[in-house]
């Protein structure tokens, strides 16, 4: 069981890196012929066929295939450069390397992190020298652009606009905030979905029988497969991550077994990331029974329960936009009119976890819970409107008073329609002593505030217009 992370026949290290260079110091295997390289590093594909996800961007003919394929960065190629947004693990890395294995590419990797203008001046003056002297193209992958001042972005100008690289910057932030108009503009911004549970499974599966990831060493049971798609949160590089960790734990716990493959179990993925598998089914019960008790819970004002329920809906792996879109129906059904800044608070969130993502979307959802579960509640508005929908339902609501009708199309002023009508704004304070419903719903009233909150003030303002619109 020595070689459970040795490299599998087809994979030894041949010297040479994957543009065909003498291999860097430190990669290959190490003195027990276990690869120095993690297993993310190692599963990393070579071509674009190989890619797990982003099927948007990889058809035939689009851009990411022609710069791929290793044409010239002036040439038919199209955008020269290309800047990659999406969250993290997602393949943008990987994008940048197979983009960088085509005929006469040479790639350069720099950290908006560590680098700055000196670092991308000097990587601009070798990509010219490159380019005119031995007719290569420098790839130039920048890793968080989003972290680059203007200053630092202005200096990689030149260098796009100029085609002396084929620019791949990747950014977790938005471009179009983090990324100065001139570069913007020079270059095709391609959006990275979240990689699909059914894309992780797959890739999880394929690392732990290829020869360049496990070899077949080990073997997932259903509940660690499972767990590590859920924890991964349409991660990549975190779910082999965790698969290279979970295994590692099941072959300590495996050392006096046979030849065959160790199983990774449940609790080897556990005691690996030191997190406790979450029941939770997204496709069945559980999806739902913890969403109930979410809702139920920010309608009975039970701001911890509410917060309990929303971690575990995350730590589970939950679509953060399905919880912000519960937390959006919850501000209108259960606190309604008595705190209006609740529906504005929790649209307010669902578009920033649109915007920025996860894990810091996190944060803006528990905000807008606890506005929510402390809020004063009230359902009078839903209330109202459930008993005019059960009234034009029952047939009720007959007609339009002509006076409300359209009077500006011709012939409509023989009809009678628009004659008497009460222009609101002339009478004082803007309300007129005027019938507004059918006239079988005439006094009828739908919404009736509560005590609670804003509707307290309502209720008082709702009872004076009533009295003035209907003249008693």
């Amino acid at each position: 069981m020595d070689d459970l992370f040795a490299q599998g026949p087809g994979n030894e290290d041949d010297g040479e890196d994957d543009n065909g260079a003498p291999a860097a110091a430190g990669t290959g295997t190490d003195g027990n012929g276990r690869p120095r390289s993690p297993l993310a590093v190692r599963m990393r594909p070579k071509t674009l066929d190989d890619v797990v996800g982003q099927q948007h961007l990889l058809g035939q003919g689009s851009p990411l295939r022609q710069l791929a394929a290793g044409a010239d960065a002036g040439g038919p190629a199209g955008p020269a450069s290309v800047i990659l947004w999406g969250p993290p693990g997602t393949g943008k890395t990987t994008l940048a390397h197979v983009i960088a294995k085509g005929r006469g590419r040479k790639f350069v990797e720099l950290s908006a992190i560590t680098a700055g203008v000196k670092d991308v001046r000097r990587v601009m003056d070798e990509a010219l020298t490159a380019r005119d002297l031995y007719k290569t193209t420098t790839v130039l992958f920048l890793d968080e652009i989003h972290r680059f001042n203007k200053a630092q972005q202005d200096a990689l100008l030149p260098g796009v606009e100029n085609r002396w690289v084929v620019l791949v910057a990747a950014t977790t932030e938005n471009p179009s905030f983090s990324v100065v108009s001139p570069l913007l503009s020079r270059s095709l911004l391609l959006t990275l979905r979240p990689l699909t549970d059914d894309d992780i499974e797959g890739l999880v599966q394929r690392a732990v029988t290829d020869v360049q990831g496990l070899n077949g060493k080990v073997e997932l049971n259903d509940e660690a497969l499972a767990h590590l798609v859920r924890l991964s949160g349409g991660d990549a590089r975190r779910a082999l991550t965790a698969l290279e960790a979970a295994a590692g734990v099941a072959f300590g716990d495996a050392d006096d077994a046979g030849d065959g493959p160790v199983t990774v179990e449940l609790k080897h993925t556990e005691r690996a990331l030191d997190v406790a598998a979450v029941r939770y089914d997204r496709a069945g019960d559980q999806h739902y029974d913890v969403a109930s008790a979410f809702i139920k819970s920010v309608r009975g004002s039970d701001v911890d329960a509410a917060l309990h329920y929303l971690a575990r809906m995350l730590e589970a792996g939950e679509d953060p936009r399905f919880v912000a879109r519960r937390i959006v129906i919850s501000a209108a059904e259960d606190v309604g009119m008595a705190d209006p800044t609740a529906l504005q608070t929790a649209v307010a969130a669902a578009q920033a976890v649109q915007l920025i993502g996860m894990p810091e979307g996190r944060i803006v959802l528990a905000e807008a819970v606890v506005h929510l579960a402390t809020a004063p509640k009230s359902n009078a508005a839903y209330m109202g409107l459930n008993k005019a929908v059960a009234d034009v339902r029952a047939g009720l609501g007959n007609g339009i008073p002509a006076h409300l009708r359209d009077a500006h199309y011709p012939g409509s002023k023989q009809l009678g329609h628009g004659l008497g009508y009460k222009y609101a704004h002339d009478a004082p304070h803007s309300v007129a002593t005027q019938q507004y419903p059918p006239d079988d719903l005439v006094g009828k009233d739908y919404y009736l505030p509560t005590a609670n909150g804003a509707e307290r003030d309502i209720a008082i303002r709702l009872e004076r217009l009533r009295k003035i619109i209907r003249g008693s």
